[in-house]
């Protein structure tokens, strides 16, 4: 079952449920911070954006999940085969970073004492993202200064319920936006250029269970000159409604129903070659990994074990009218993340 939303809604009830789980292709539902009913100890919002052109990546979230607050920074080589992360923590931020309740507008901003992060929202479909680290890392500071524009007209929307009253995942993921600016980092300026380089906005809110291991993947880039890319995932919550599947061609959004992840050596074996297949035949691709952006935090409570793995997609994807597109050498990411928190 694929339950579309299509007319705007409040997101949530009077109890703090989601009102009507499913997917959208626009953010049509409405969230509001003030009608979850949990504790403030357990509402996560946070904007995460990747700048990828396949030969590097830049990655910046600032992540606001109540008991503790996440600000960080990635650098990616994949040509040299490096990356490099730097996650500065806050406590107890509790909603205080203020992250706008809708997509559209609202900037974001949170600061430390050696950096800052800060997403700018033009409204009119421009941001600008500025990031600064002092000792970012073993060669010292990093300063980034992007601009993103000409985003899709359509993105993914989804609503999700956990089997737990209260609880609920809403998300929107919008690729294929065009990038222009540059990372400084050891004496080097990479400059990402729109002629290619790509980004993924992934924009989330709500109330998690505490124990969770989900599976993320997305790609953004072109075909033919044409902007093309996907997002796929599961282990978010109840997808009874919808699932997160979306194929995006030229700014226009097409739904799949169910896509599995085969990650080699009973899901240990990240770096081997992954496949991917999907319950209709629509999403059928091989995944070539170039390096894994693997991390572990381990103190009992709280757990995060992440293998971010960036490579290279090949293989086939189905439009809604039933066009087939060919890729070969796509570059993207597929994720496997367990969270207790």
């Amino acid at each position: 079952m694929q339950h579309e939303i299509t007319r705007a809604i409040p997101l949530l009830d009077s109890q703090g449920n989601l009102t009507e789980p499913g997917f959208a292709r626009k953010l049509l539902p409405r969230y509001r911070r003030a009608d979850i009913k949990a504790s403030k100890l357990r509402i996560k919002e946070w904007d995460y954006y990747l700048i990828n052109n396949g030969r590097f990546a830049l990655a910046l979230t600032v992540d606001d999940n109540g008991y503790m607050g996440l600000d960080s920074i990635s650098l990616l080589n994949f040509e040299e085969g490096w990356e490099h992360t730097n996650s500065p923590m806050s406590f107890m931020p509790l909603g205080k970073l203020n992250m706008p309740e809708t997509s559209a507008v609202g900037d974001v901003f949170h600061a430390g004492k050696n950096h800052s992060i800060r997403f700018i929202n033009k409204g009119d479909g421009k941001r600008i993202l500025i990031a600064r680290m002092k000792n970012f890392g073993p060669a010292g500071s990093l300063y980034a200064r992007v601009e993103l524009f000409d985003g899709p007209e359509d993105s993914m929307v989804i609503c999700t319920p956990f089997d737990k009253p209260g609880h609920f995942y809403f998300n929107q993921k919008i690729n294929c936006i065009r990038a222009r600016g540059q990372v400084s980092y050891d004496g080097r300026d990479y400059v990402f250029d729109p002629a290619d380089s790509f980004a993924v906005l992934d924009w989330g809110r709500g109330v998690w269970t505490y124990h969770n291991t989900w599976y993320w993947g997305s790609a953004s880039y072109q075909v033919d000159g044409v902007p093309f890319g996907w997002n796929i995932g599961y282990g978010f919550g109840n997808t009874a409604a919808a699932s997160e599947n979306m194929l995006f061609y030229n700014g226009k959004a097409h739904k799949l129903s169910q896509v599995q992840f085969h990650i080699p050596g009973g899901e240990k074996d990240f770096m081997a070659p992954w496949t991917f297949s999907s319950d209709d035949g629509r999403f059928e691709m091989g995944f070539v990994p170039v390096l894994d952006r693997a991390s572990c935090t381990d103190v009992k409570l709280i757990k995060s074990d992440q293998h971010q793995v960036f490579g290279r997609f090949t293989g086939k994807a189905v439009l809604d009218d039933g066009r087939v597109i060919q890729v070969k050498d796509f570059p993207g990411f597929a994720e496997k993340v367990e969270n207790k928190w």
